[in-house]
C-alpha cells in the first residue's frame, strides 16, 4: 500500500510538472498573440508540423492559431549552440538558471487547484501536499528565485548583467515587505489560518464572500507587488532592454536562456494561482451558491474554473506589459518604499481594528 501511494504521489508530481511546463510554453505563445493583437498584427502563424499536411483544413487552422510555435521554440532552445563566454564564473553561471527555475516548480506542490469529496464525504483539496503553512511556504520558496537572477548577473562578469542582478535584489526587498503586509489582513480575516484550502473554503458561498470584495486595497497592493516580484513590465528593472541590453541574461543563450524564460512564466502562473486562491474564491464559481456538484464532475469543474481564473490573470499580466511604459528605476524604488509600504501598514492597522470590533460585536 505504501509503494502504491508513493507511485501515485510521484505520478501526480510528474503530471503537475508537465502541466505547468506546458502552460509556461503556451503562455509564451499567448503573450505573442496578445502583443500582436494590441499592435494590430497576426503574430505567430506560419509554423507547421508535416504530419498535419494530410489534413489541410485542420492543419491550416492550427497553424494560423500558432499552436505549433512553442514546439519549434522548445526544439530551438534544446538544439541551438550553447554560447559560453570565457570570462564568466563557470559553476555559478551554469547554476543560476536552475536556481531561477526550481523554486517555481517547487511552490506548485502546496498550491491546491481543485476540490473533491473524500471517503468520509468531506471536501478535500486536489493538491500534492496540503500544508497548514502553505502560503508561508510559497512566499519563502518563491522568493528564492531572485537568487538565480542575482547569481546569473554576478557570474556573468559583465557590467550590464551585474547591474540587472543588483536591481533585482533591491526590487525584491522593496516589494516583499509590502506584499507581506498586504497578506496579513487576509490571514487575520480567516482566523489566522495559513492553509490555502481553508482560505478558499471561507470564500465558497458566493462571490460576495470573496476577499477582494472585503479587502480591495489588500488585493491591489498584493497584485502590484506580484508584478514587481515577477519582474514584469512596468517593473522589469532586472532586464531593462532600454539601458541594460538584456540585463541579467545578456550573456545567456540556448537552453540556459530557456530555463530563465520558462521560470519567469512559471512564476507568473503560480503567482496568478495564489492571487486567485487568496482573493478570487479559488475554484468556486462567482454567481451560484455552492454550485459545484458532487463526484468527479464537480472535481473536474473546480479545476476548470480555477484554470480559467488563472488564465484571466495571466492575460492581465500580458495586457499590462503591452500597454504601460516601463518605470524608471528611481520611480520603482519610490513606489515601493514611499507609497506601497506605508499604504500596506495603514491597511493592516485598519483591518486589525475592524476585525477586533467584529469579534467584539459577535461575542
Amino acid at each position: 500500500m505504501e509503494l502504491t501511494h508513493f507511485i501515485w504521489l510521484v505520478t501526480k508530481a510528474l503530471l503537475m510538472i508537465a502541466v505547468v511546463m506546458g502552460c509556461s510554453a503556451y503562455a509564451v505563445l499567448l503573450e505573442r498573440k496578445v502583443a500582436a493583437a494590441i499592435q494590430w498584427r497576426p503574430g505567430p502563424n506560419r509554423t507547421q508540423i508535416p504530419i498535419f499536411g494530410g489534413l489541410p483544413i485542420i492543419g491550416r487552422i492550427l497553424t494560423r492559431i500558432g499552436i505549433f510555435q512553442p514546439v519549434a521554440d522548445g526544439l530551438k532552445f534544446v538544439f541551438k549552440e550553447e554560447p559560453f563566454p570565457k570570462h564568466v564564473n563557470t559553476f555559478y553561471f551554469l547554476l543560476a538558471p536552475m536556481v531561477a527555475f526550481i523554486p517555481a516548480m517547487t511552490t506548485m506542490t502546496v498550491m491546491p487547484f481543485g476540490v473533491y469529496t473524500n471517503e468520509a464525504g468531506e471536501a478535500a483539496p486536489l493538491v500534492l501536499a496540503n500544508l497548514d503553512i502553505g502560503i508561508l511556504f510559497i512566499l519563502a520558496v518563491s522568493s528564492l528565485g531572485v537568487y538565480g537572477i542575482v547569481l546569473g548577473g554576478w557570474a556573468s562578469n559583465s557590467k550590464f548583467p551585474f547591474l540587472g542582478g543588483i536591481r533585482a535584489s533591491a526590487q525584491m526587498i522593496s516589494y516583499e515587505l509590502a506584499m507581506g503586509m498586504a497578506l496579513l489582513p487576509v490571514l487575520m480575516w480567516f482566523g489566522g489560518s495559513l492553509n490555502l484550502f481553508d482560505i478558499v473554503q471561507g470564500q465558497s458561498a458566493h462571490m460576495f464572500k470573496w476577499t477582494i470584495i472585503y479587502q480591495p486595497l489588500s488585493a491591489f497592493i498584493f497584485l502590484v507587488a506580484l508584478f514587481a516580484e515577477t519582474n514584469r513590465l512596468p517593473f522589469d528593472m532586472a532586464e531593462s532592454e532600454t539601458d541594460l541590453v538584456a540585463g541579467f541574461n545578456t550573456e545567456y543563450g540556448a537552453f540556459k536562456f530557456g530555463l530563465f524564460f520558462v521560470g519567469e512564466y512559471a512564476h507568473i502562473i503560480i503567482g496568478s494561482g495564489v492571487f486567485t486562491l487568496l482573493f478570487l474564491g479559488g475554484w468556486y464559481p462567482p454567481f451560484f451558491t455552492d454550485a459545484l456538484p458532487e463526484g468527479w464532475i464537480g472535481s473536474v469543474l473546480s479545476v476548470l474554473i480555477f484554470f480559467f481564473k488563472v488564465l484571466g490573470l495571466v492575460f492581465f499580466f500580458m495586457w499590462i506589459r503591452w500597454t504601460l511604459p516601463r518605470f524608471r528605476y528611481d520611480q520603482v524604488m519610490k513606489l515601493g518604499w514611499e507609497r506601497l509600504l506605508p499604504l500596506a501598514i495603514a491597511n493592516l492597522v485598519a483591518y486589525a481594528i475592524i476585525i477586533a470590533l467584529i469579534a467584539q460585536i459577535q461575542n
